[in-house]
């Protein structure tokens, strides 16, 4: 099906359209969901962005902390810490 978008792909025809490391993943239960999102927030910590997740103005972190599910201060304040979060170099 066509969307009227055209999509570039890699030199093997492959389309350049996720990440390479991307898989699916099926939530299993509320604990796994929790650990998702609590990802998900603290990824712009991770990839240098911002220095605490609050400070993201996109997530949907606010609104966790609106609904008093999570601390404001909620994984602390990287902004000095440039830790490698298990990532490669």
């Amino acid at each position: 099906m066509k969307s009227g978008t055209t999509v570039a792909r890699h030199r093997n025809g492959e389309p350049v359209l996720w990440q390479r490391r991307y898989w699916e993943h099926t939530i299993r239960d509320d604990e796994d969901f929790e650990r998702h999102v609590d990802y998900i927030h603290f990824n712009p910590v991770k990839h240098g962005l911002v220095g605490r997740a609050c400070d993201w103005p996109h997530s949907s972190f606010h609104r966790y902390v609106r609904h008093g599910l999570l601390p404001q201060d909620w994984a602390g304040d990287f902004s000095q810490d440039r830790a490698s979060f298990g990532e490669r170099r």
